[in-house]
């Protein structure tokens, strides 16, 4: 399916008219600085309209954005960033956990992860919530650029083993590998 338009409909931090449409909803979550942002510009095509900071944690709602009038997409706070005090770590975990226990039309989640780190526990717990609440999910390795062939055959190798039984995607928001294989995974 081909992106044609893009467009930031609100961001949320609790109950929501938006979560009651009828719009199928893909949901991207993962670690802070895992380049979730990046990667839905990369996805979108376009340079900013997912805002990205120097620093991780900046996003702390979560932002729908409306996909060819269509679906939505959905990019969810980073999850993990240990600069951030307790008290907000703990509300980002409870607002990603609230989201994923919503019953929403149809939703779909895309994982990120950092294929030069590999799946940390944080993340390891997340794809147990995901599967515990029936998601359909989709992994995506980003950042694979950053790594040489050895390495990257070594990650993916243990992200497998780890994450038995599913497809990771390998990915890199700079050169725009594996765009077109997330895009089909989600439309599918």
């Amino acid at each position: 399916m081909k992106i044609e338009s893009a467009i930031f409909r609100k961001g949320i931090r609790g109950d929501d008219r938006i979560l009651n449409e009828d719009k199928p909803q893909i949901a991207f979550v993962g670690r802070s600085n895992v380049g979730k942002s990046s990667l839905l510009n990369c996805l979108l095509n376009r340079k900013d309209l997912v805002k990205s900071g120097k620093m991780p944690g900046k996003t702390r709602e979560i932002n729908f954005f409306l996909i060819n009038g269509k679906y939505y997409f959905v990019d969810l706070p980073g999850y993990g960033f240990a600069k951030l005090p307790i008290d907000v770590r703990e509300q980002i975990a409870k607002m990603i956990q609230w989201y994923f226990f919503q019953k929403v039309f149809h939703r779909k989640a895309v994982l990120v992860l950092d294929a030069k780190v590999g799946p940390n526990a944080m993340d390891l717990e997340m794809y147990r919530i995901l599967r515990d609440q029936k998601e359909e999910v989709i992994i995506v390795a980003n950042k694979i650029d950053a790594l040489n062939q050895k390495e990257r055959n070594t990650q993916l190798k243990l992200m497998a083993e780890e994450m038995p039984g599913v497809e990771i995607i390998p990915c890199s928001a700079k050169t725009k590998e594996g765009r077109e294989k997330i895009l089909e995974k989600i439309f599918s």
